[in-house]
């Protein structure tokens, strides 16, 4: 797998939006953040030999992810249950398919509510709120400067 590939499989997941955050990582939402999303993983695309790819563990598989070979606690993240891959080769494919539909699946449950009806509503209407909302925070962006 690679950060291409990866980025395939969380965006045939259900509401997924991705953005670029904080420098070159590229960031997988269960959500658009403006209508309060929530994320579940973050590629890392520097290839500055820091993790390849952090995500929500959850506090079940949490312990027992950072006993294998090249999972480590992720970076500020960690007190959330989320954890950082070293390497791309830790886990197989369908492995990577499985992590991300479960992290994927973790930050969805904890969604809050008004969030989730925004989700459920039709596409067409889901993105003009979205659209709306974007233009209310840019405005109070503008207001601040």
């Amino acid at each position: 797998m690679d950060a291409e590939q990866i980025r395939q499989v969380a965006l045939q997941m259900p509401h997924v939006v991705e953005t670029m955050q904080w420098g070159a990582n590229l960031v997988f939402w269960v959500g658009d953040k403006a209508i309060g999303g929530k994320m579940f993983a973050l590629a890392n695309l520097d290839g500055d030999g820091r993790a390849v790819l952090s995500y929500c563990a959850g506090p079940e598989r949490y312990a027992e992810l950072l006993e294998l070979e090249g999972v480590i606690p992720a970076p500020y993240l960690a007190r959330a249950h989320w954890v950082a891959v070293e390497r791309w080769d830790v886990f197989r494919a369908a492995e990577w398919k499985s992590e991300l539909a479960a992290a994927h699946a973790l930050v969805a449950a904890k969604l809050a509510k008004r969030t989730r009806d925004v989700l459920a509503m039709p596409l067409r209407e889901q993105r003009r709120l979205i659209s709306e909302r974007k233009a209310v925070l840019a405005g109070r962006a503008v207001k601040k400067r």
